[in-house]
């Protein structure tokens, strides 16, 4: 860990300090790993997807802990924290996995996309109504991700990893999209805010564990989560109706500083590109069955598998509100991402996922 001059802390400016506090948390969480365990003949840290949610503990923890020692007989192991319990704030993962200060991280665009816009254009708010969409502008999207993260960051992208559908819990009753309007409703993402504005609803940035007691405590009349993730933290017992379109997915890539990989056994580099393909499948179809079964589990339906039988309301759009949500798209939720992101993401969307979707981006005055 580079060492910094403690006398010249006041000189830094307030970013610098703030990456000199990550690193410190970095230093003891890696400090916390190596007690009481012997060192292995090549052991990986990595930073994972969040914590409690399926993709972690069903799919990356059981990848790294488990199958990379077996696949690798023993000879690479790894150690993985969900991010959200690491004290890095997620928006400052990419830049220390840029560094080099952490060598794997999964990153969720969502949490990054305030200071990189240009990672949130395969899953604006209003694109992807159901996942083949979704893996259809993904694709047209991924070249450019990866040699963007390669060329300007330094990082190695490896896999794509996505959540299930996230969509809206309700405590009042409603029919259709523009129920929505004059409610306070939380929001996780920018275009996620952009598209509930755009619908006269009050967006309310809120944290995933807040949600259920910011509704209890009417801070809240409506929520955007996941399918399963709603559930799993009770919100069918403190709602009355789901609103089934997904406004948009949850998206995190999983990558590693281009050095770090560089300097890798070979046979390290070959065996993760060789599974992490198969993870990444393993996720995709993970999360589309937990959309399904998270909506069975909210309505009750005795196909419910995974979840707790709530009692709720289920809500299909119509054919008017798919055509409302890709207005807003088009009108609002578009506009302001190529505000923020500029010229350059006008264009890029014009050669990726614009032609797919017959949307053209004009470019900002």
């Amino acid at each position: 860990m580079p060492q910094f001059p403690l006398p010249h802390v006041h000189r830094l400016t307030p970013c610098l300090r703030q990456i000199m506090a990550t690193l410190l948390a970095l230093s003891l969480w890696g400090s916390a790993f190596a007690q009481d365990k012997e060192p292995s003949p090549y052991s990986l840290r990595i930073i994972g997807g969040l914590a409690g949610l399926n993709q972690y503990t069903k799919n990356e923890e059981p990848f790294w802990t488990k199958d990379l020692p077996r696949l690798s007989g023993g000879r690479f192991t790894a150690d993985i924290v969900p991010f959200d319990r690491t004290g890095v704030p997620g928006k400052d993962i990419l830049r220390l996995i840029q560094l080099g200060v952490i060598p794997f991280g999964t990153i969720l665009l969502s949490s990054v996309a305030a200071y990189y816009p240009q990672f949130a254009a395969p899953d604006l708010a209003g694109l992807n109504p159901d996942m083949p969409t979704l893996k259809r502008n993904l694709a047209a999207f991924r070249p450019f991700l990866e040699s963007e993260l390669r060329s300007r960051y330094k990082i190695e992208m490896l896999a794509i990893y996505v959540y299930p559908a996230q969509v809206v819990y309700c405590k009042q009753p409603m029919t259709k999209l523009s129920d929505l309007s004059g409610r306070r409703v939380r929001v996780s993402s920018i275009t996620q805010s952009d598209f509930m504005a755009a619908l006269g609803a009050t967006p309310v940035l809120t944290g995933f564990v807040q949600i259920k007691s910011s509704l209890i405590a009417n801070q809240l009349d409506c929520a955007i989560t996941g399918t399963m993730s709603g559930n799993t933290v009770g919100l069918h017992e403190v709602t009355s109706h789901i609103y089934a379109m997904p406004i948009n997915w949850g998206l995190a890539f999983f990558g590693t500083n281009s050095d770090a990989w560089d300097g890798m056994p070979p046979d390290l580099r070959a065996l993760l590109r060789n599974e992490l393909p198969k993870l990444e499948q393993k996720i995709w179809a993970e999360s589309e069955r937990e959309t399904a079964d998270g909506l069975a589990c909210n309505r009750g339906a005795p196909s419910c598998s995974k979840g707790r039988r709530g009692a709720m309301i289920e809500v299909r759009p119509s054919a008017q509100d798919d055509k409302k949500s890709l207005e807003i798209l088009s009108t609002a939720v578009l506009p302001r991402w190529i505000k923020r992101c500029g010229v350059t993401c006008a264009d890029i969307w014009n050669r990726t996922i614009g032609p797919l979707n017959n949307i053209v981006a004009a470019s900002p005055p």
